[in-house]
């Protein structure tokens, strides 16, 4: 080997070596935590979103909403995640002022697993509320039977399905009974998590959904996408028009539509058991949390033109994994609260 040839060798070397160096001290990490609900948008999100901004990597860890509230209070992340809004005891514990950003809109299903049945069930609200305090334990309940005429139903007892850890979906779902149960509301309530009557426990939507498919007789609330993936079959739900409907695109939106002109200032809105007439009753928004006050500059600056991003052109990525995009009325005031964030 010349001598010529061993310099450039050498220096091409030490010239990549110090490219990667540079390049590593201005990649800026980005961690976040919460909700499993939105993990597969936000996922896509992340990924094309590097493809704009190659100085950002996001990291996210889907840990539920309540991990995400007690990880954002205690300044251990740069933003979390969650399904149900903090609440007001919450925000108070946190040492400065959190801002809730609606990102998408989503739907808890009613997931179920029952042996050589291939059809929709219907489910009426009294029944769903009843099946999870335990006073309807067989399949072949009359009370739903007399919502799927023609579908025999086996005599079987219903294994209940729920979370085992704080969650956003169990918010949801919860919520949507408490709207619908006196019974629900007084013995229970609504959380991230609660101390649920009956039924085996699972961590993330991920394990809910794995736990119905391998668990014959069950029944379930998981995210749609989650129920779609695993292919599970899940339910039509009355709402309170009087209407089984079932979740998709269509009826998630009708949901933010009929609350649309209700949403605060603060963007903490409920999207359960809403008057439009095909409105699916049980979604609801994901929302991200960031303190208005950034610590660090440069890491404002980014989650800040991450979250424009997400809530404009980002929205594009929503229908293929099953999310309702946000309405243009709506996105009109979430970047307004966007401009609150200071770094």
């Amino acid at each position: 080997m010349n001598k010529s040839f061993l310099k450039f060798f050498i220096t091409f070397f030490i010239t990549m070596f110090i490219t990667k160096i540079n390049f590593a001290a201005r990649l800026i990490l980005i961690n976040g935590a919460g909700a499993t609900f939105p993990y597969p948008i936000y996922s896509k999100w992340f990924y094309e979103y590097a493809k704009i901004d190659g100085t950002v990597n996001f990291n996210y860890q889907s840990i539920g909403s309540g991990g995400g509230i007690r990880q954002i209070i205690a300044q251990t992340v740069d933003f979390g995640a969650t399904d149900g809004p903090m609440t007001d005891k919450q925000l108070k514990q946190a040492p400065g002022e959190i801002l809730h950003i609606p990102m998408v809109a989503g739907a808890a299903v009613v997931a179920y697993n029952l042996e050589g049945l291939n059809k929709n069930l219907n489910f009426s609200p009294d029944v769903l509320a009843d099946i999870f305090l335990g006073k309807i334990s067989k399949w072949n309940d009359k009370r739903i039977v007399k919502d799927n005429p023609g579908i025999n139903l086996p005599d079987k007892k219903i294994i209940v399905v729920h979370r085992s850890d704080g969650s956003g979906t169990t918010y949801i779902f919860v919520d949507y009974l408490c709207e619908i149960s006196q019974k629900w509301k007084n013995t229970v309530g609504k959380d991230t998590s609660v101390n649920w009557p009956i039924g085996l426990g699972a961590k993330g939507n991920e394990g809910v959904a794995g736990l119905i498919k391998q668990t014959p007789n069950s029944i379930g609330y998981v995210e749609l996408t989650y129920a779609i993936k695993n292919n599970i079959f899940y339910g039509a739900v009355k709402n309170k028009a009087g209407k089984f409907i079932i979740p998709n695109l269509e009826s998630i939106t009708a949901a933010i539509a009929s609350k649309t002109n209700d949403i605060p200032s603060d963007f903490r809105v409920s999207l359960v058991n809403p008057d439009g007439p095909d409105a699916y009753p049980i979604a609801g928004l994901t929302w991200i949390l960031v303190y208005k006050k950034q610590i660090d500059k440069i890491k404002g600056e980014k989650i800040v033109k991450f979250l424009n991003w997400a809530i404009t052109d980002g929205q594009k990525y929503a229908e293929d994994l099953l999310y309702a995009p946000l309405p243009t009325n709506l996105v009109s005031l979430i970047q307004k609260k966007i401009k609150e964030i200071s770094y």
